[in-house]
């Protein structure tokens, strides 16, 4: 699909603009398998296969501040992911403020359940499926990863998620978040829904592994809040892997998990072989 297939979003800003454009441009040429899962065009899902798939299967989710984004968007990364035999895809979800929480987490669970359904026509293990993102990817990611009461109504076990790798992801919406203002996909502040949309909320034994990623310059809040999560999830029992990417800001973060050599890049590899 294209952007102009999708119902209207917000405008960008023009950093936003120009990650739109950089990205999606990166992207033109990645050979992709699409289908929906809904009746808007944002619940669907991108798949990228690899030429010798390894059977581990990768599936992101994009950022842009649950109220930006396409599931194009993250083709960028599948390249350096496939030509280590990684199947790659990306979902899509509707967005705020049209759409409020939680309908953006019921598209992405929705779309793993269609996901794991179908990857083995590509390749992909099911029982090898792990999630990924970056910005509200990332938040989306984790929670996908710990909570344990979306899976049996889509027919899925409880353990389908393998493993996490949030870059630079929101853990906390509660009153010491750092945030500058309240996330709008939260809907009316009246509704309370901070803590729910949390992933610190979800905290568990037995929640499947994280490789949580930074960058080295990325917002402070959002430093703060990956030093927090990780020592936190460490402390519930989950293993958790981190990687702190020397010098990216908070969208550099996200240009550098596309990099073929690039630290991260060979760090979720490690971490796919490995869990």
């Amino acid at each position: 699909m294209r952007p102009e297939d999708y119902p209207p979003q917000d405008p960008f800003t023009a950093i936003g603009a120009a990650y739109h454009a950089r990205i999606l441009g990166a992207a033109a040429e990645v050979p992709t398998v699409e289908w929906q899962h809904g009746a808007d065009p944002y619940q669907s899902v991108a798949l990228y296969p690899a030429a010798n798939p390894r059977g581990d299967v990768l599936a992101l989710i994009h950022g842009g501040g649950w109220t930006n984004g396409y599931k194009e968007w993250m083709a960028f990364m599948a390249p350096a992911l496939t030509a280590r035999g990684i199947t790659v895809a990306s979902l899509g979800y509707r967005l705020a403020p049209m759409h409020t929480w939680p309908t953006g987490f019921n598209d992405v669970a929705d779309g793993i359940a269609a996901l794991a359904a179908r990857v083995a026509e590509h390749g992909g293990d099911a029982r090898r499926l792990f999630v990924g993102g970056h910005s509200a990817g990332g938040h989306l990611a984790a929670l996908l990863a710990l909570r344990t009461d979306w899976q049996a109504p889509r027919g899925l076990p409880a353990d389908a998620i393998r493993g996490a790798l949030p870059i630079s992801g929101t853990y906390w919406f509660g009153p010491d978040s750092g945030l500058s203002m309240r996330p709008r996909f939260l809907g009316d502040p009246a509704l309370h829904n901070e803590t729910p949309a949390s992933p610190m909320t979800w905290l568990r034994g037995g929640a499947p592994p994280f490789l949580v990623a930074w960058g080295g310059a990325d917002f402070p809040h959002l430093r703060a809040q990956a030093a927090r999560f990780c020592a936190d999830l460490a402390q519930a029992g989950t293993r958790v892997d981190t990687l702190e990417i020397p010098g990216a800001d908070h969208l550099g973060a996200s240009y550098a998990s596309a990099e073929s050599g690039g630290a991260w890049v060979q760090a979720a590899d490690a971490f796919l072989r490995n869990t």
